[in-house]
């Protein structure tokens, strides 16, 4: 609770701050070299901040994959991990004080479009990179580019999607596939009372952010319409959306889930207790660690049908330059040499990192479509579409800083845990929507 109060207080007021005192916790050692070119001549120490990934030997492979360059080049390299939870109030931290990191990761949203006038324009290295390798998917376009003057404010890396992950033989011993939302609540109910709850958290982050949403689009609902010009919350669909959450954590679900992070789930399947969870491949890649007969027996499918469609949430990953950054030409300078080396990247993730550039892993993209760890082999991928069932939060009109703010303060999630906790949808859902239209307001105000 603490560290979501900081995040909002410091997101509300963070351009009335004035004090800021960098976090030091960085993996990566000092280089220290001779001059080399002028791009780097005034670049003594590129600093990188980004999330502490949930896919711990990603953060292991980037830090020496940094470093590596840094050598090449001859120029020191830090690399700051955070808590993803963090990612917030240290951003609207940096901003405030005009100081901190070169190379900034968001995990989320709220980074590119919030910070635009803090950040570097890297619309020309962007460009060069979906020259190189393909065009930006959808989903990928959502999250750093400006559809006023056709811009781009951030760097984008990946998206994380969000499948379906469940006991394959829990689902065949009731004789049910978890392949829409109505199936999930009626069988999580049946599983549930042999011990085996539905584990989707409504809590504050990530998790939540985008499962939650999901289920609002499969439902027709939607904070904002397709121009990204009016919040269109308050409708039956959302209404009926809320009533549905409300019956799926009373049926399927304990109220543990209501206070959840987004490493929960990932412990609660791994742990063989759950039948079933929304969440990307982490909780699988784990489980293979350190249970493998779990791990076996988790499957993983498209996100479930709703009655009107069949989509979910998705979390981006992408980088942003400061203006205020000291090295923003080492930064743009390394974002070219990691857009080159993805492939890479994408493995050491173990596929969790999906790509956003459309050729910058080949399809059958390895690991998903032969992952000799898995059985059977093939069993992950369907991720390998998973563009084309993933949303960013904007959905079904633009990211801007009004979905972000709304994405940040974690309205949709306060909306539906209200629901499930007694509130009446109806009011869930007003009270939702006047959050929603006041950051609307505020944001158009400013345009």
């Amino acid at each position: 609770m603490r560290t979501r109060k900081l995040a909002r207080v410091t997101r509300r007021r963070f351009l009335k701050q004035t004090g800021f005192t960098l976090i030091a916790a960085g993996t990566a050692p000092l280089i220290s070299a001779p001059f080399v070119s002028r791009a780097l001549a005034d670049a003594k120490t590129l600093s990188i901040v980004q999330w502490s990934h949930f896919v711990p030997a990603y953060d292991k492979w980037f830090d020496k994959f940094a470093r590596d360059w840094g050598e090449k080049n001859q120029i020191g390299v830090t690399v700051d991990h955070i808590p993803v939870q963090d990612v917030a109030a240290r951003a609207a931290a940096e901003a405030s004080a005009q100081a901190g990191h070169d190379l900034f990761g968001w995990n989320g949203a709220g980074g590119a479009h919030l910070y635009r006038k803090f950040l570097v324009d890297v619309t020309s290295l962007v460009e060069s990179v979906e020259q190189k390798y393909g065009k930006i998917t959808v989903i990928g376009r959502q999250i750093g580019y400006n559809q006023d003057d056709h811009s781009w404010s951030a760097f984008p890396d990946y998206y994380i999607n969000f499948p379906v992950m469940y006991r394959k033989s829990l689902w065949d011993g009731i004789g049910m596939q978890p392949d829409s939302w109505d199936n999930i609540r009626i069988g999580g109910a049946k599983l549930k009372a042999k011990g085996n709850p539905v584990g989707i958290s409504l809590g504050h982050s990530n998790d939540p952010n985008t499962t939650w949403r999901g289920l609002l689009w499969s439902y027709g609902g939607a904070v904002q319409d397709e121009a990204g010009k009016h919040v269109v919350l308050n409708s039956k669909e959302s209404v009926e959306a809320v009533k549905f959450v409300a019956a799926l954590y009373k049926e399927a679900m304990t109220p543990d889930v209501l206070s959840w992070s987004d490493a929960s789930n990932n412990q609660y399947i791994d742990s063989g207790v759950s039948s079933l969870i929304i969440n990307p491949i982490s909780a699988y890649r784990t489980a293979q660690q350190l249970n493998k007969k779990v791990a076996d027996d988790i499957f993983v499918m498209k996100p479930p049908k709703g009655p009107v469609r069949q989509i979910m949430g998705a979390a981006a990953e992408f980088y942003g330059i400061w203006k205020f950054a000291k090295n923003q030409d080492a930064a743009k300078d390394f974002l070219k040499y990691y857009a080159d080396n993805w492939v890479e990247a994408f493995k050491a993730s173990s596929g969790y990192n999906m790509p956003i550039f459309a050729n910058i892993v080949p399809k059958p993209m390895p690991l998903l479509s032969d992952d000799p760890t898995s059985t059977p082999h093939d069993k992950l991928a369907v991720l390998q579409t998973s563009d084309e069932w993933s949303a960013a939060p904007g959905y079904p009109g633009p990211s801007w800083p009004a979905t972000d703010e709304v994405y940040n303060d974690f309205i949709i999630c306060d909306m539906m845990a209200k629901g499930a906790t007694g509130v009446s949808a109806e009011d869930s859902v007003k009270w939702a929507t006047q959050q929603c239209e006041a950051i609307f307001k505020k944001w158009q105000h400013r345009a």
